[in-house]
């Protein structure tokens, strides 16, 4: 027989709670340069007791009578009528670019066609992804619209959106948009190819259409003997179509829209010093603001004649803000910078030769070498990029575990080394680029050949590393 006992007992013991401050300073330590421009502008537009440097500055007089009326305008909700240079500077930024579907449904409206086509292909460009494709079943759209529509007018039908989505097919540009797949994405791109200056011959274009249409499984699958086989074509006329293929695209929108605000800003900037042989560290932060708190407001914090007791509280929280901000993005400063430049120090073979001598490189390291915890390094690295010599990479890239080549139990053996995972997927790489692509390694052999470079590892880790790389299995790398 199973007995069930409850009892109420006490329990003494410390945990440690941290303070919002210190949870907040964290937040911007981990912060990308772009998010951390975007805090401070909200701050600066939030806190009227945060200000940034100007070259010149007023009078103490005047500025001290600025800075009151400024507050109560503030606390009032009412325009100053001054020019403010925070507000210049965010106005100042460039003005957002055209969306996909707005720049489509600008041209849609330049189409002659009818009212009513015209009204569904708008209704349709709203359903385009950011790849130009129409995912939604037209039958889910359809319905939609009659329950949108009600009772009161004709039923929307298939037939209707067929007529609206091929005017779209046929009169948008680039070539593709609005496909419901990839063959018929493929197949609009060939469909326009005869109108274009550099259009290859149209057996060319005929064979590619058949390929797409027909016999896209065995292509995806690189068995081109069994498709000359089926489709009568041979090897040579499969290959012409193929080079076609590779000029159409898969997402066909992403050319209208300009996703270079989108990239990467780099948080740090290595760079070599030939005079004294080395690799010297920085931090991309010139564009964030110099800032400083409004000292006029501190006098008024005090100034018990300049406005009550709820006033001078209101200024003393914003001045506290203020500086805790600069505190924190100063910190900040200080670690990532200290991290990168450990960072250079013991990754520099992966400065002077390439991704194949990167290092592992625990961040425990790093941390006992600051002097620091170990989730501080970890918040440091986070979404950081680093500009270098070798192009724009990934802070966190640096930071990973290994395998060594030396021989066991020779920890000072010559010619053995450490190797990080990124290193060995850089060698794997290096392998299958010379390969004989008419005869490709299978895994077991591509573990053999870095196996004979002092690399070893299991047949899946080289299966796993060459997914990560994007690299295909030997059957679809192989060509004919």
């Amino acid at each position: 027989m199973m007995r069930f006992e409850t009892s109420q007992s006490m329990k003494l013991g410390q945990q440690m709670k941290l303070a919002p401050r210190m949870i907040q300073s964290m937040e911007i330590l981990q912060m990308p340069l772009a998010e951390l421009e975007e805090r401070i502008e909200q701050e600066l537009e939030n806190n009227p007791t945060l200000e940034i440097v100007e070259p010149q500055g007023d009078e103490d007089g005047e500025a001290v009578g600025r800075s009151l009326d400024e507050l109560r305008d503030r606390r009032a909700k009412k325009p100053t009528g001054e020019r403010d240079a925070k507000m210049d500077a965010m106005a100042a930024a460039p003005a957002r670019s055209e969306s996909l579907v707005e720049q489509l449904q600008h041209q849609w409206s330049l189409v002659d066609v009818d009212e009513r086509t015209a009204s569904l292909g708008t209704m349709l460009l709203s359903y385009l992804d950011a790849d130009g494709f129409l995912r939604t079943p037209l039958e889910t759209i359809a319905e939609r619209a009659n329950v949108a529509m009600g009772t009161g007018g004709t039923p929307l039908g298939i037939a209707d959106l067929e007529m609206a989505l091929k005017a779209v097919q046929i009169f948008l540009e680039p070539a593709g948009v609005a496909a419901r797949d990839v063959r018929e994405c493929l197949l609009l791109q060939l469909d326009a190819m005869p109108e274009r200056e550099d259009a290859p011959e149209a057996e060319v274009i005929a064979a590619a259409r058949r390929l797409i249409t027909d016999h896209m499984d065995d292509l995806m699958k690189n068995r081109l003997p069994r498709v000359a086989e089926r489709s009568g074509l041979s090897l040579a006329e499969i290959k012409r179509a193929l080079e076609l293929m590779k000029r159409l695209s898969l997402a066909p929108g992403r050319q209208l829209v300009d996703d270079s605000a989108a990239g990467i800003v780099p948080d740090a900037i290595v760079e070599y010093d030939p005079d004294h042989d080395r690799y010297i560290a920085y931090l991309n932060d010139t564009r964030l603001p110099n800032l400083r708190v409004n000292q006029e407001y501190a006098k008024l914090s005090r100034d018990k004649s300049a406005m009550d007791q709820r006033g001078r509280e209101f200024i003393r929280t914003n001045l506290s803000n203020a500086q805790w901000l600069l505190d924190a993005v100063n910190q900040r400063r200080s670690t990532l910078l200290r991290v990168v430049e450990a960072v250079v120090e013991a990754q520099r073979d992966y400065f002077d030769l390439g991704p194949s001598s990167l290092k592992p490189l625990p961040m425990s390291q790093i941390a006992d070498q600051l002097g620091v915890h170990v989730a501080t390094v970890s918040r440091a690295v986070a979404d950081k990029y680093l500009a270098t010599p070798r192009g724009v990479v990934a802070l966190r890239k640096f930071f990973s575990g290994g395998l060594s080549t030396k021989p066991e139990g020779a920890e000072n053996a010559e010619g053995g080394e450490d190797l990080a995972w990124e290193a060995v997927k850089a060698a794997l790489r290096e392998v299958i680029d010379a390969e004989d692509k008419g005869k490709p390694l299978s895994d077991d052999a591509l573990a053999e050949a870095l196996k004979k470079r002092g690399i070893e590892i299991a047949r899946r880790t080289v299966a796993k590393y060459r997914d990560q790389l994007g690299i295909p299995p030997a059957r679809l790398r192989r060509t004919f």
